[in-house]
């Protein structure tokens, strides 16, 4: 997967650069351990440590991750495992933690298997038995959630959309209705286009785009898709991993007004009509309050 290669920041002062974190015991197993996204100061204690502990590092990209290492002090076995190479390497990678080894799988920047190979090799070690430890820390879907101010409480992560134009606008119309905040991965390259497919396929929603996290050049924009697409529609100007977040769909698009009518007109001759708003809100994951009001006023035509 082509993914810009983080440009890790130098750790504050009285951080762990230069200092090998002092390595315990590990239980043999496969560790899954999140990296930082770009300030090199995000990586946990226990991350630090793991790394130091483990027999070897299966890596994204070895030259990424010994910069990585190089700054924190931490000198070990790296082995590659990627997209290309993985069908090759995962009986090797088996074989040793068959073996006893404790290996840690990390990315290129973040949590593995977010956008990054991985799965196979960890529904693999789980079929024969391996245990499977993770060690969690940074994600730039997180990092940008936490920030955009957007709804959090559900979210949806489709990843990278399609390149293609027509295979893009067909993804993005499948998320049209789930009711929650869109989270998408992006290209400086298909910005402006995947924006402005996004504006036409889920309507003018509030938006953000959040560009190099952590890292010197953190930006956050917000505001309508469209507008959006306008402020970076020129793509010389825009660099970096991108993380683009939508706000979710007004319920009239999430689900259907004549839906609803349709159910409360089923379910009031059978029951009153607070009982009635509450079947229909919890099965349209509308507000109840919503749905009381609409049940009175179609009680009040009926009657």
């Amino acid at each position: 997967m082509r993914r810009e290669k983080p440009s890790w920041g130098e750790p504050k002062a009285g951080g762990a650069a230069g200092k090998s974190p002092s390595a315990a015991p590990l239980a043999p197993g496969l560790y899954v351990v999140a990296t930082p996204i770009g300030n090199a100061s995000d990586v946990s204690l226990r991350a630090l440590a793991t790394l130091n502990g483990v027999d070897a590092i299966i890596a994204e990209d070895t030259r990424v991750t010994a910069k990585l290492l190089a700054i924190h002090g931490i000198s070990r076995p790296l082995l590659t495992y990627n997209d290309h190479n993985g069908e090759r390497e995962r009986p090797r990678l088996m074989a040793r933690l068959q073996a006893g080894a404790a290996l840690a799988l990390v990315s290129d920047a973040g949590t593995p298997l977010i956008s990054d190979p991985g799965y196979k090799l960890v529904r693999d070690a789980r079929a024969n038995g391996i245990a499977v430890f993770a060690v969690p820390g940074p994600a730039a879907l997180i990092a940008a959630l936490s920030v955009a101010g957007l709804p959090t409480d559900r979210f949806f992560f489709g990843g990278f959309l399609p390149a293609k134009a027509g295979e893009r606008k067909k993804a993005l119309h499948a998320a049209k209705s789930i009711p929650a905040t869109l989270v998408f991965y992006e290209s400086p390259q298909r910005l402006s286009r995947s924006l402005a497919d996004m504006a036409e396929t889920l309507g003018d929603r509030d938006a953000a785009v959040a560009r190099e996290l952590t890292k010197l050049h953190e930006d956050l924009k917000r505001g309508a898709l469209s507008e959006l697409a306008q402020m970076f529609s020129n793509v010389e100007s825009v660099k970096g991993e991108i993380v683009v977040v939508i706000g979710p769909p007004k319920q009239s698009e999430a689900f259907p007004l004549r839906n609803i009518d349709a159910l409360l007109k089923l379910s009031l001759p059978h029951m009153p009509v607070k009982a009635a708003a509450e079947l229909v809100a919890l099965a349209s994951n509308a507000p109840k309050r919503e749905i009381y009001a609409r049940a009175l006023q179609l009680r009040r035509t009926n009657d």
